[in-house]
């Protein structure tokens, strides 16, 4: 992985997470994600749309944008290869610190179980350094 992606995907940035529906036409979901051991974690609920996708067709795009300089980004395409339990929330604690600077996970539901989206990166398009002040 490009020092670059995996410095965005462990960043304070948005994850957008692309899925395919059941017709072939495109979902796309912002959520919270980093980077560890060569793949890309989400975190989300069990049978959110995503996750119904992903049981379906485990080909995912992920973006993540520089929050600070929306002209640093990423893009990649890859695989989901593990559904990971999180019922005890640890990776959505360490999310929230990464994301919010809390200890916890403030958005928990009655009855939702977290789990985590384990990504293979098959292709990856970093753009070249770029900010708003570049012609």
């Amino acid at each position: 992985m490009d020092s670059k992606a995996e410095t965005l995907l462990n960043g304070k940035n948005l994850v957008f997470l692309a899925t395919t529906m059941v017709d072939g036409s495109p979902q796309v979901t912002p959520v919270w994600g980093n980077f560890e051991n060569s793949h890309i974690l989400i975190n989300t609920a069990e049978g959110r749309l995503k996750h119904r996708n992903i049981m379906r067709d485990p080909r995912v795009a992920v973006s993540v944008v520089d929050s600070k300089n929306p002209l640093d980004m990423t893009s990649i395409r890859g695989k989901v290869v593990e559904i990971m339990p999180d019922y005890e929330y640890k990776h959505a604690n360490f999310l929230t610190k990464q994301y919010m600077g809390k200890e916890k996970y403030p958005f928990k539901r009655p009855g939702e179980k977290r789990i985590i989206l384990k990504i293979q990166p098959e292709k990856i398009f970093v753009l070249p350094e770029l900010t708003m002040n570049d012609e």
